[in-house]
């Protein structure tokens, strides 16, 4: 071998070696970020894609075991570390966890007195491709339909598919925080509520199945943390609509693109406050963000509802345009059944002093606006 050769192989081998060595530090510093306890946007958005590090970084292991470096058994143990905190957190979304909501056995007859389909969208307003979702509502024929980032355009042009509805309460933003919620179940004391800030609606009423039973149903859409926007009042908001369902003794049905993935903090918190249960524990993931990625996608759309519901089916639909997967579901509310096949997840000691945290920061946060005259 030449001298040549000898130096192109040490080069090539040297800027491997740099390259992993620099997509490790990456991995290990975005999960220490991950685990710092703050409402800062640029800290927070790494509750995202754990998914995701832990893919690159068991490929980054990989990589490791072949390229030498100085330094590297150092950097592979503690980029196992931070693979093995990645994965303790998304491990109940895998089909290893046991199922927290047991599938409902139910006759046709029972399933048309007591269950109900709902379908959920963030339509991305800048779409305009409305002959999609048109469509898809005209193909799953929902009970319930949950639009989200509707502006006027999109309510018109959902009109065809909306008049098929009883009951309908609108929001048309062009913030991209529009909503729509239409329901052909009989509602009462619905509304559309800024829970923590204006130009941020959620719905909030009292349903009845067709068998008469009534249940609570909330839909969210908080703001998602972004240059400019941290987190203080999408935690307050999805904690509020916990508090609601708590204090309400009410079965309740919660669905929506909480700007947060099931597995953070803020969600978990969410779950044991409102004694919810979370049917894509044990069943998978069910990634709804971004559409077209498929192998970097994560869970934005929920579906979650307290322990009197017995889960029929859960899925997401294909792509209709938007960013984001629309989510069907279907549940019933059979009295006592529910109860029988759900297990939710028990209330930790912390969880008042925890919720306490949620809502002094977000006070916190309105003060500073208020003084900065950031309202």
């Amino acid at each position: 071998m030449t001298a040549s050769e000898k130096s192109s192989g040490f080069s090539w081998r040297f800027a491997a070696a740099a390259l992993i060595a620099l997509a490790a530090l990456f991995i290990i510093l975005a999960t220490i970020a991950s685990a710092v306890p703050s409402n800062q946007w640029w800290i927070r958005i790494w509750d995202f894609p754990r998914l995701a590090l832990l893919t690159v970084g068991l490929l980054v292991f990989l990589a490791i075991c072949f390229i030498r470096f100085r330094w590297r058994w150092a950097v592979s143990a503690t980029l196992l570390a931070a693979l093995a905190y990645h994965a303790g957190h998304i491990w109940p979304y895998t089909v290893l966890a046991s199922v927290e909501a047991q599938t409902i056995d139910i006759t046709d007859d029972e399933r048309e007195a007591h269950c109900f389909l709902t379908l959920s969208l963030n339509v991305l307003q800048d779409n305009r491709d409305y002959d999609r979702t048109l469509a898809l509502i005209a193909r799953e024929n929902p009970d319930i339909l949950v639009l989200m980032e509707t502006d006027a355009a999109w309510i018109a042009a959902m009109e065809p598919a909306l008049a098929r509805f009883s009951h309908r309460f609108e929001a048309p933003l062009s913030n991209k925080y529009g909503l729509v919620f239409a329901s052909r179940l009989p509602v009462s004391e619905g509304r559309m509520v800024n829970l923590t800030e204006p130009g941020t609606p959620s719905f909030h009423g009292i349903l009845q199945t067709p068998a008469g039973n009534a249940f609570r149903l909330s839909a969210l859409h908080p703001r998602p943390p972004h240059p400019g926007q941290d987190t203080e009042e999408r935690d307050a908001e999805i904690a509020i609509a916990a508090m609601m369902t708590r204090d309400s003794g009410m079965p309740t049905f919660t669905v929506g693109d909480f700007n947060d993935v099931g597995w953070s903090e803020t969600s978990q918190l969410f779950r044991r406050i409102g004694r919810y249960v979370d049917p894509r524990i044990g069943r998978g993931f069910y990634a709804t963000f971004p559409a077209s990625l498929p192998a970097f996608r994560w869970p934005l759309d929920h579906v979650f509802f307290t322990e009197e519901f017995g889960l029929y089916s859960l899925s997401t639909g294909e792509a209709v345009g938007s960013d984001h997967l629309p989510v069907r579901a279907e549940v019933c509310l059979v009295p006592g059944e529910g109860e029988r096949l759900n297990t939710p997840e028990e209330a930790e000691a912390d969880d008042a002093g925890d919720l306490e945290e949620v809502m002094q920061a977000y006070r916190e946060d309105q003060v500073m606006e208020r003084a900065t005259g950031e309202e």
